[in-house]
Protein backbone atom coordinates (compact mmCIF):
# COMPACT_ATOMS: atom_id res chain seq x y z
CA UNK A 1 0.00 0.00 0.00
CA UNK A 2 1.15 3.76 -0.74
CA UNK A 3 2.25 5.29 2.30
CA UNK A 4 0.14 8.69 2.92
CA UNK A 5 1.46 11.78 4.03
CA UNK A 6 -0.59 11.93 7.15
CA UNK A 7 1.07 8.59 8.45
CA UNK A 8 4.49 10.44 8.49
CA UNK A 9 5.87 11.48 11.87
CA UNK A 10 8.08 14.51 12.33
CA UNK A 11 11.35 14.13 13.64
CA UNK A 12 14.22 16.48 15.06
CA UNK A 13 17.10 15.05 13.20
CA UNK A 14 16.88 17.23 10.31
CA UNK A 15 18.94 14.46 8.21
CA UNK A 16 16.42 11.67 8.79
CA UNK A 17 13.67 13.87 8.46
CA UNK A 18 14.78 15.14 4.98
CA UNK A 19 16.19 11.93 3.84
CA UNK A 20 12.00 10.97 4.39
CA UNK A 21 9.61 13.31 3.15
CA UNK A 22 12.14 13.52 -0.42
CA UNK A 23 11.79 10.20 -0.57
CA UNK A 24 7.85 10.20 0.17
CA UNK A 25 7.90 12.85 -2.89
CA UNK A 26 9.80 10.73 -5.17
CA UNK A 27 7.57 7.92 -4.61
CA UNK A 28 4.72 9.95 -5.66
CA UNK A 29 6.20 11.33 -8.55
CA UNK A 30 7.30 8.03 -10.13
CA UNK A 31 3.97 6.69 -9.61
CA UNK A 32 2.32 8.84 -11.95
CA UNK A 33 5.49 9.32 -14.18
CA UNK A 34 6.26 12.76 -13.63
CA UNK A 35 9.30 15.11 -12.67
CA UNK A 36 10.23 14.88 -9.21
CA UNK A 37 8.48 17.84 -7.32
CA UNK A 38 10.56 20.69 -5.44
CA UNK A 39 10.70 20.91 -1.87
CA UNK A 40 9.81 23.84 0.35
CA UNK A 41 11.13 23.78 3.44
CA UNK A 42 8.83 26.11 5.92
CA UNK A 43 10.68 27.70 8.29
CA UNK A 44 8.62 30.54 9.63
CA UNK A 45 8.87 30.21 13.21
CA UNK A 46 12.17 28.81 13.31
CA UNK A 47 15.66 30.18 14.29
CA UNK A 48 18.45 30.68 12.14
CA UNK A 49 20.09 27.53 14.03
CA UNK A 50 17.36 24.94 12.65
CA UNK A 51 17.32 26.72 9.19
CA UNK A 52 21.50 26.19 9.20
CA UNK A 53 21.12 22.74 9.77
CA UNK A 54 18.80 21.47 7.77
CA UNK A 55 20.76 23.04 5.43
CA UNK A 56 23.37 21.54 6.11
CA UNK A 57 21.28 18.03 5.55
CA UNK A 58 21.40 19.31 2.02
CA UNK A 59 18.00 21.61 1.89
CA UNK A 60 18.71 24.72 0.02
CA UNK A 61 14.93 26.57 -0.71
CA UNK A 62 13.07 27.92 2.61
CA UNK A 63 9.73 29.44 2.84
CA UNK A 64 8.89 31.97 5.69
CA UNK A 65 5.57 34.03 6.16
CA UNK A 66 6.38 37.26 7.65
CA UNK A 67 8.16 39.85 6.40
CA UNK A 68 9.72 41.36 9.37
CA UNK A 69 10.15 37.60 10.67
CA UNK A 70 12.63 36.31 7.70
CA UNK A 71 14.61 39.53 7.17
CA UNK A 72 17.21 39.06 10.36
CA UNK A 73 17.21 34.98 9.22
CA UNK A 74 17.94 35.45 5.82
CA UNK A 75 20.95 38.23 6.69
CA UNK A 76 22.31 35.67 9.29
CA UNK A 77 22.72 32.79 6.60
CA UNK A 78 23.44 35.10 3.52
CA UNK A 79 26.68 33.35 3.21
CA UNK A 80 24.90 29.98 2.82
CA UNK A 81 23.90 31.00 -0.36
CA UNK A 82 19.98 30.08 0.45
CA UNK A 83 16.75 30.31 -1.69
CA UNK A 84 14.09 32.16 0.19
CA UNK A 85 10.17 32.27 -0.81
CA UNK A 86 7.70 34.34 0.69
CA UNK A 87 4.52 32.38 0.91
CA UNK A 88 2.55 34.58 3.73
CA UNK A 89 0.11 37.71 2.82
CA UNK A 90 1.82 40.52 1.46
CA UNK A 91 1.16 43.03 2.76
CA UNK A 92 1.65 46.53 0.03
CA UNK A 93 3.53 48.67 2.51
CA UNK A 94 5.89 45.85 2.78
CA UNK A 95 6.96 45.28 -0.58
CA UNK A 96 10.01 47.34 -0.37
CA UNK A 97 11.49 45.18 2.00
CA UNK A 98 9.81 41.64 -0.26
CA UNK A 99 11.29 42.60 -3.52
CA UNK A 100 14.78 43.44 -1.71
CA UNK A 101 15.05 40.49 0.65
CA UNK A 102 13.39 37.08 -1.44
CA UNK A 103 13.90 35.47 -4.79
CA UNK A 104 10.43 34.23 -4.87
CA UNK A 105 7.04 36.05 -3.64
CA UNK A 106 4.58 33.20 -4.29
CA UNK A 107 1.95 35.14 -2.66
CA UNK A 108 0.55 37.85 -5.25
CA UNK A 109 -2.76 38.53 -5.85
CA UNK A 110 -3.38 42.02 -6.79
CA UNK A 111 -2.00 44.16 -9.09
CA UNK A 112 -0.78 47.36 -6.36
CA UNK A 113 1.41 44.59 -5.15
CA UNK A 114 2.67 43.61 -9.22
CA UNK A 115 3.34 47.09 -9.48
CA UNK A 116 5.17 47.80 -5.56
CA UNK A 117 7.23 44.51 -6.35
CA UNK A 118 8.58 45.92 -9.79
CA UNK A 119 9.29 48.75 -8.54
CA UNK A 120 11.09 48.34 -5.91
CA UNK A 121 13.55 45.15 -7.22
CA UNK A 122 17.39 46.10 -7.37
CA UNK A 123 18.76 46.18 -10.56
CA UNK A 124 21.66 44.46 -9.57
CA UNK A 125 19.44 41.62 -8.74
CA UNK A 126 17.60 38.78 -10.98
CA UNK A 127 13.87 39.60 -11.65
CA UNK A 128 12.26 38.60 -9.11
CA UNK A 129 10.23 35.25 -9.42
CA UNK A 130 6.41 35.75 -8.60
CA UNK A 131 3.41 33.33 -8.08
CA UNK A 132 -0.08 34.33 -8.47
CA UNK A 133 -2.31 32.63 -5.12
CA UNK A 134 -5.39 31.47 -6.09
CA UNK A 135 -8.34 31.42 -3.38
CA UNK A 136 -9.49 28.38 -5.14
CA UNK A 137 -12.15 26.71 -2.54
CA UNK A 138 -13.56 30.86 -2.34
CA UNK A 139 -12.80 30.89 1.47
CA UNK A 140 -13.28 34.39 3.31
CA UNK A 141 -10.90 34.25 5.49
CA UNK A 142 -8.22 33.73 3.04
CA UNK A 143 -5.83 35.63 0.56
CA UNK A 144 -5.14 35.30 -2.92
CA UNK A 145 -7.41 36.12 -6.76
CA UNK A 146 -10.34 34.60 -8.11
CA UNK A 147 -9.55 32.17 -10.70
CA UNK A 148 -11.18 34.43 -13.14
CA UNK A 149 -8.53 37.38 -12.49
CA UNK A 150 -5.25 35.17 -12.91
CA UNK A 151 -4.98 36.25 -16.88
CA UNK A 152 -5.26 39.76 -15.60
CA UNK A 153 -2.79 39.50 -13.01
CA UNK A 154 -0.70 36.79 -15.75
CA UNK A 155 -0.33 39.41 -18.37
CA UNK A 156 0.51 42.16 -15.96
CA UNK A 157 3.56 40.39 -14.24
CA UNK A 158 4.58 39.27 -17.48
CA UNK A 159 4.34 43.24 -18.48
CA UNK A 160 7.25 43.55 -15.80
CA UNK A 161 11.11 43.31 -16.82
CA UNK A 162 11.80 43.43 -13.06
CA UNK A 163 9.23 40.39 -12.01
CA UNK A 164 9.63 36.83 -14.02
CA UNK A 165 5.83 34.72 -13.97
CA UNK A 166 6.73 30.98 -12.46
CA UNK A 167 3.19 30.06 -12.00
CA UNK A 168 -0.04 29.83 -9.03
CA UNK A 169 -0.02 28.83 -5.70
CA UNK A 170 -2.66 27.84 -3.35
CA UNK A 171 -3.70 26.83 0.15
CA UNK A 172 -6.90 24.58 -0.19
CA UNK A 173 -8.99 24.65 2.58
CA UNK A 174 -8.12 22.03 5.23
CA UNK A 175 -10.99 19.60 4.85
CA UNK A 176 -10.60 16.66 7.16
CA UNK A 177 -12.35 14.41 3.52
CA UNK A 178 -8.88 14.05 1.23
CA UNK A 179 -11.41 13.65 -1.44
CA UNK A 180 -12.68 17.63 -1.01
CA UNK A 181 -8.77 18.65 -1.27
CA UNK A 182 -8.18 16.39 -4.11
CA UNK A 183 -11.04 18.18 -5.84
CA UNK A 184 -9.23 21.42 -5.60
CA UNK A 185 -5.81 20.20 -6.60
CA UNK A 186 -6.96 19.26 -9.47
CA UNK A 187 -8.81 22.27 -9.90
CA UNK A 188 -5.54 24.42 -9.73
CA UNK A 189 -3.86 22.04 -11.63
CA UNK A 190 -6.16 22.52 -14.58
CA UNK A 191 -5.70 26.25 -14.10
CA UNK A 192 -1.99 25.62 -14.44
CA UNK A 193 -2.55 23.80 -17.72
CA UNK A 194 -4.89 26.87 -19.11
CA UNK A 195 -1.99 29.63 -17.60
CA UNK A 196 0.47 27.31 -19.20
CA UNK A 197 -0.85 28.27 -22.69
CA UNK A 198 -0.51 31.95 -22.75
CA UNK A 199 2.36 31.92 -20.83
CA UNK A 200 4.53 28.83 -22.10
CA UNK A 201 7.57 29.99 -19.94
CA UNK A 202 5.42 29.16 -16.19
CA UNK A 203 6.90 26.12 -14.46
CA UNK A 204 5.06 26.08 -11.00
CA UNK A 205 1.85 24.81 -9.32
CA UNK A 206 2.78 25.28 -5.03
CA UNK A 207 0.48 23.40 -3.54
CA UNK A 208 0.28 20.68 -1.02
CA UNK A 209 1.94 20.83 2.81
CA UNK A 210 2.83 18.43 5.38
CA UNK A 211 -0.35 16.64 5.88
CA UNK A 212 -1.12 16.26 1.72
CA UNK A 213 2.02 16.96 -0.19
CA UNK A 214 1.25 13.30 -1.52
CA UNK A 215 -2.06 13.56 -2.73
CA UNK A 216 -0.61 17.20 -4.27
CA UNK A 217 1.75 15.84 -6.25
CA UNK A 218 -0.17 12.86 -7.47
CA UNK A 219 -2.79 15.67 -9.00
CA UNK A 220 0.17 17.80 -10.27
CA UNK A 221 2.21 19.68 -8.00
CA UNK A 222 5.75 21.03 -8.95
CA UNK A 223 6.80 22.45 -5.84
CA UNK A 224 5.23 21.47 -2.22
CA UNK A 225 5.48 23.50 1.35
CA UNK A 226 6.52 21.28 3.96
CA UNK A 227 7.21 22.48 7.89
CA UNK A 228 6.69 20.58 10.91
CA UNK A 229 7.66 17.13 9.43
CA UNK A 230 11.21 19.11 8.11
CA UNK A 231 11.51 21.07 12.04
CA UNK A 232 9.43 19.25 14.29
CA UNK A 233 6.84 20.42 16.39
CA UNK A 234 6.45 24.54 16.06
CA UNK A 235 8.27 26.32 19.17
CA UNK A 236 5.62 27.79 21.85
CA UNK A 237 3.99 31.11 20.70
CA UNK A 238 6.12 33.03 22.96
CA UNK A 239 8.96 31.10 21.25
CA UNK A 240 8.04 31.60 17.66
CA UNK A 241 10.11 34.95 16.83
CA UNK A 242 13.94 34.37 15.60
Amino acid sequence: MRPHSTTVQATTEPTTALVRVLSLMDNASRAIGRPDARLLAVSKTRDAQAIARLADAGQHTFGENYVQEALPKIAALRELGLEWHLIGHLQSNKADAAARAFDWVQTVDRIKLVTALARHRPEPLPPLNVLIQVNIDDETSKSGCHPHDITTLADAIASQPRLRLRGLMAIPAPDPDMRRRRTAFRAMADLFKTLQHDHPGIDTLSMGMSEDFIEAIEEGATMVRVGSLLFGPRPPKSESHA
